[in-house]
């Protein structure tokens, strides 16, 4: 695709961005995944250029770098997305258990059927299976939007921990060693360290931010979170639990455990941080979704899609994480079935993971079509789910909760009283 104008290119980007926000309104009309869609525009245009002959290479550094970045903002967004209450234990336990089981069991089953069809060690297997395993909070918040209080939360939470437990149980097992004792206490050590400096970078990125007056501050504190998230990388830290916690501090100052830091650092502030954070992440993470999920559909050959062994191994991933999901729903978690059991698409992190899997654990008769074979259906499952939910009304919501209980859903949204929190908070009361 020589000799284009760079004009065409920024024209292309631009028209890019106006699809991608003409998706998200079909996508709140009929509740089919934006992304998928992206991706579908994506597959379209490889036909279109392959039909007119025409030479591209897409690298995969850069799907890797748009997946890096689309991967931190969006875990940023859901921190700055969950409150944290005591009303809410249960509802983030369920999530955590559920994200952790579900993770589990279905990368152990899907290495035993790669372990039983390509006759490779079960280790490099289970090494494919993780990131297959892992529900794509990239793909699922955005199309929540329309659900009850309740579902949207549980699967904002349940996400997002699938996102966090799947790479860090990958990066651990490819570090090598991973059932010595002394790589264990390494791992749990380096949790613990990455969750302690989490909550202090937290808190001095706040404090930065409060006194920073000038215009230009935000896309400053991305850049700091990007560089400790490579940072953590390279030292084979947990790094995605300081994006998440920072987002989980900023979006909790209210409660009682931070109110020692009024003194240096006002509730109405940070609370104003956190909606102009909240807007900026929104926005960020659009624009880097639009791109990441277009030009990952660049690379997938439809062909592929069509040979047996891709069909045959792929439905039968699709079918053991369906039914893994299933039986924790139905028998373990019985509050969160339908429309959860459908919400379960492979996106950003599996790619991601993919393209992380060191040359050692390789495995050389996997064929590269099941990963999109699995991404693509399991998105279109959950299509199938959220257009079979409807959108249910604000006046159902209302009439389906106490009224005590209904209003608090809208109080949690809007600003609490910032006076009586700020003294009781100075006076010790």
């Amino acid at each position: 695709m020589e000799g284009i104008s760079i004009y065409v290119y920024i024209i292309a980007a631009c028209l890019l961005v106006v699809s991608s926000y003409l998706f998200n309104l079909v996508s709140q009309k009929t509740g089919a995944p934006s992304v998928l869609l992206l991706l579908m525009s994506g597959i379209a245009l490889r036909e279109v250029l392959l039909y007119r002959n025409e030479t591209f290479h897409i690298p995969s550094s850069a799907v890797e770098v748009f997946g890096i970045i689309g991967l931190i903002m969006i875990v940023l967004e859901a921190g700055l997305d969950l409150r944290m209450s005591r009303k809410k234990v249960k509802l983030i336990r369920n999530a955590f258990l559920s994200a952790l089981f579900i993770l589990a069991f279905s990368s152990f089953a899907c290495a035993g059927l790669l372990y039983l069809t390509l006759q490779e060690k079960f280790l490099h297997c289970l090494v494919y299976a993780i990131p297959l395993s892992v529900v794509s909070s990239a793909i699922v918040i955005p199309s929540i939007s329309h659900f009850a209080e309740d579902k949207k939360e549980f699967l904002v939470y349940e996400t997002s921990f699938s996102d966090i437990i799947g790479i860090i149980v990958f990066n651990y097992i490819i570090a090598g060693n991973f059932m010595k004792a002394g790589t264990l206490a390494i791992f749990f050590g380096s949790v613990i360290l990455a969750i302690l400096l989490s909550v202090v970078l937290s808190i001095l990125i706040l404090f930065m931010l409060t006194k920073i007056k000038t215009k230009v501050r935000f896309f400053l504190v991305f850049a700091v979170l990007i560089f400790l998230y490579a940072g953590g990388k390279m030292l084979n830290l947990p790094a995605l639990f300081i994006i998440l916690l920072f987002g989980l501090v900023a979006s909790n100052w209210q409660l009682p455990l931070f109110h020692r830091f009024y003194k240096w650092m006002r509730y109405s502030e940070v609370y104003d941080i956190v909606k102009l954070l909240h807007s900026l992440t929104a926005e960020s993470s659009f624009l880097i979704r639009t791109f990441f999920f277009f030009i990952f559909g660049l690379t997938i050959d439809v062909r592929l899609l069509l040979d047996a062994e891709v069909i045959l191994t792929g439905s039968a991933i699709v079918l053991i994480l369906f039914f893994i999901r299933y039986i924790y729903l139905r028998f373990f978690l019985h509050a969160h079935i339908f429309p959860e059991l459908f919400f379960m698409p492979r996106g950003l992190v599996t790619i991601l993971l993919f393209y992380s899997i060191p040359q050692a654990y390789k495995l050389s008769k996997f064929n590269e079509g099941i990963l999109f074979y699995v991404v693509l259906t399991t998105s279109i499952i959950m299509m199938i789910g959220s257009i079979s939910y409807g959108r249910p009304k604000l006046q159902t919501i209302n009439d389906e909760l106490p009224i005590s209980e209904s209003s608090q859903i809208w109080n949690d949204i809007e600003e609490p009283p910032l006076e009586v929190d700020e003294e009781s908070a100075l006076t010790g009361e």
